[in-house]
């Protein structure tokens, strides 16, 4: 998968900006990518400190260009913009303080177009990633939030590579029926990018009617608009997880579904039960997870888990640029 992510920045050279560039999980990233050549990232922080925590941990960062909000030649202009797109929510004085913070100033690089993209929360919560995310890169044309998922990918024993898509399991809580529309149709664009021919499952504790409630309604009802706005993608719902991959009970429980015993992209109906799902696969399961994956917004924005280690920096730093339109 990697491979072909890294041949997408070799075709098409971008940069990605760090909130967190004194981080050393950061700076070990930025090292191996400095070495691979094939993307450029921007560090956001004070240059002697950022530095100096470089040469502390061996890690070779000449060249690399570190932003300082507080000595920006380019900050009152980046102030003016920020105070246009927050039309009236924000004052000129409240502007420059927010953009004094990482967050804030890594998504307006992106914005004024000196970064393509951005990877925060080695240290900031996931709430303090999309919040610039949302309010100055904001949704796509007809999208009204932002998703997210994960590829599980697992090496078999017999050589093979599994590769599935699982969302959302990390950023909204309990969706409606529209918003799993927009989940579905985005994990489905998403898996793609990885490689993924998408066949989506709608998942529920009910397969065709085997159970009632209103999730159950909320997961079918779901599937139809999906099947409306994406007529060419392959989804079918509500179906409980063992019809979704297994051949056995699919030919039991619903024989005539395009998507029930091959499924490889997973919605669940509400975070409890994504958050839990991918977690099973990863601990028990043997799959690597990568992400959160944020869909949904004008930029390549995402996450990391402030728990993370340097080899998921880097690793997400590829994902993250190559998802680049």
């Amino acid at each position: 998968m990697f491979e072909n992510l890294v041949q997408i920045l070799k075709d098409d050279p971008r940069k990605i900006v760090f909130t967190e560039g004194n981080d050393v999980r950061i700076l070990e990233a930025t090292h191996r990518l400095v070495k691979g050549g094939f993307l450029t990232p921007i560090l956001v922080g004070k240059e002697d400190e950022v530095r100096a925590e470089a040469a502390k941990g061996g890690f070779d960062i000449d060249g690399v260009e570190i932003f300082d909000p507080e000595t920006y030649p380019e900050m009152d202009e980046m102030v003016k913009t920020m105070v246009e797109l927050r039309k009236g929510k924000m004052t000129e004085q409240q502007c420059r303080d927010a953009l004094k913070k990482g967050n804030y100033f890594g998504t307006m690089l992106v914005k004024t177009g000196k970064a393509d993209a951005l990877l925060g929360g080695a240290t900031y919560s996931t709430a303090d990633t999309v919040r610039p995310a949302l309010q100055l890169i904001k949704t796509q044309p007809g999208k009204k939030i932002v998703s997210s998922a994960f590829i599980m990918i697992r090496e078999n024993k017999d050589g093979s590579t599994e590769t599935l898509c699982m969302g959302d399991c990390a950023i909204n809580i309990d969706p409606d029926e529209d918003d799993l529309v927009e989940i579905a149709i985005g994990s489905a664009k998403t898996a793609k990018i990885f490689g993924i021919d998408p066949k989506v499952a709608m998942l529920s504790y009910s397969t065709k009617g085997s159970g009632a409630g209103e999730s159950v309604d909320k997961v079918r009802n779901a599937t139809e608009k999906i099947k409306a706005a994406a007529p060419d993608l392959a989804v079918d719902g509500e179906l409980q997880f063992d019809a979704s991959v297994s051949s056995v009970v699919a030919e039991k429980k619903c024989k005539d579904s395009p998507v029930a015993g091959k499924a490889n992209t997973f919605i669940f109906p509400d975070i409890n039960a994504g958050n839990i799902g991918y977690k099973i696969a990863q601990r028990l399961g043997g799959f690597g997870a990568f992400g959160p994956v944020l869909q949904g917004l004008n930029a390549p924005i995402n996450d990391l888990s402030r728990g993370c280690n340097a080899d998921e920096v880097y690793n997400m730093a590829i994902i993250t640029a190559a998802l680049k339109d």
